[in-house]
């Protein structure tokens, strides 16, 4: 069997389970991406300058692992054809915490779907350091990474068709991750226990063409908690609902979170959503530009915020300076300051960074 031909690697066991309770076999082959040769020379970079780091990195690594479930370092990601080349991450530092609701913004071809998929497992970085509950991605090998995808994530897909079968019902839906797992009992119990909790016990019995898109997302949400994971991640859950549905989405996630402690990254172009969430990432062109945290003051009165309330008033904006001292300026910044050039001046004046057009 080839390499990129390779199958999840279930025990005999397990697939008797799989054909006993469904009577089919999924053919779930990963697809295994080419690593680039400028991969290899940015990740030997990357090597030599971690080893650098290596005394301070070794020195609060236990501290910053316990406190953070997700801790990406100097993540870069290439993809390769015949003809060209496309940095999709480029440098990416981020930390995320145990138990934290948070959304990841950014426009399309921006990095935000391939940082996704390398929390997931789905993809492998090229360069720099990967840490999940404690697990370094880069050094699983194929058995371990179908452990960590069936046991440490769940997914949420914007695209129903990725996230149910349509000659099952909902709650067989739910219980088809559980196959995959050594409990032989109490399968179907806690997949209508988890319908329940995503508002859904009464469509337990209906089939994916018998319900609305906001049902379907919320049957999704609860086979993606089936394995009890410790992340769950989101790709534009409510891309394809209206506006209603999505909040009312968004207090699913809420109330799981609030309820179990439950990481749960979210990548949305919703901006409705991401005013609900108590920090937002920003990412452009393959790095995390800015964070937004929201204020004190909205935390308990996320009721009143609207369509209308402006992101300003419900959240500090915060550029992130990268460790060789660089900030990405907004655009809407460089547009007021009417450059025309590259270059711009800058001065320390009173504490504040002062950044202005070069004298003419």
């Amino acid at each position: 069997m080839k390499k990129n031909e390779k199958e999840l690697l279930l025990s005999e066991e397990e697939m008797d389970s799989v054909r006993e309770e469904t009577g089919t076999e999924e053919n779930l082959t990963p697809a295994a991406k080419e690593e680039t040769d400028a991969a290899q020379e940015m990740s030997a970079e990357g090597t030599e300058a971690s080893e650098e780091r290596s005394g301070e990195t070794a020195a609060d690594a236990d501290g910053t692992e316990n406190d953070n479930i997700i801790i990406c370092d100097n993540l870069v990601k290439i993809y390769k054809t015949e003809d060209v080349e496309v940095l999709a991450l480029q440098g990416l530092d981020i930390l995320i915490g145990r138990g934290e609701l948070m959304a990841i913004i950014g426009n399309s071809g921006s990095g935000k779907s391939t940082f996704l998929n390398m929390i997931g497992g789905l993809d492998r970085p090229s360069a720099g350091r990967l840490i999940v509950d404690g697990k370094d991605l880069f050094k699983l090998n194929e058995r371990e990474l179908v452990e960590y995808k069936r046991n440490t994530v769940g997914f949420v897909w914007q695209n129903n068709a990725r996230n149910l079968l349509p000659y099952l019902t909902a709650t067989e839906n739910v219980m088809m991750p559980m196959l995959f797992t050594k409990s032989a009992s109490g399968k179907r119990e806690k997949a209508l226990e988890l319908l329940e909790m995503v508002g859904l016990s009464h469509r337990k019995d209906s089939k994916l063409s018998q319900m609305s898109g906001g049902e379907q997302q919320r049957v999704a949400i609860a086979i993606a908690l089936a394995n009890s994971p410790k992340i769950l991640l989101a790709d534009e859950p409510t891309g394809s609902v209206d506006v209603k549905t999505g909040a009312y989405i968004l207090d699913v996630f809420k109330e799981i979170n609030e309820n179990s402690g439950l990481t749960i990254v979210i990548v949305t172009h919703d901006r409705m959503l991401s005013k609900k969430v108590h920090r937002v990432a920003a990412i452009r062109d393959g790095k995390i530009s800015s964070e937004m945290i929201m204020k004190q003051s909205y935390r308990n009165r996320m009721s009143e915020i609207t369509a209308l309330t402006e992101v300003s008033e419900v959240q500090d904006e915060y550029s992130i300076l990268d460790r060789a001292g660089r900030v990405q300026i907004p655009h809407e910044i460089l547009e007021n300051l009417h450059l025309e050039g590259n270059k711009v001046k800058l001065e320390y004046v009173d504490g504040k960074v002062v950044i202005s057009r070069p004298e003419s």
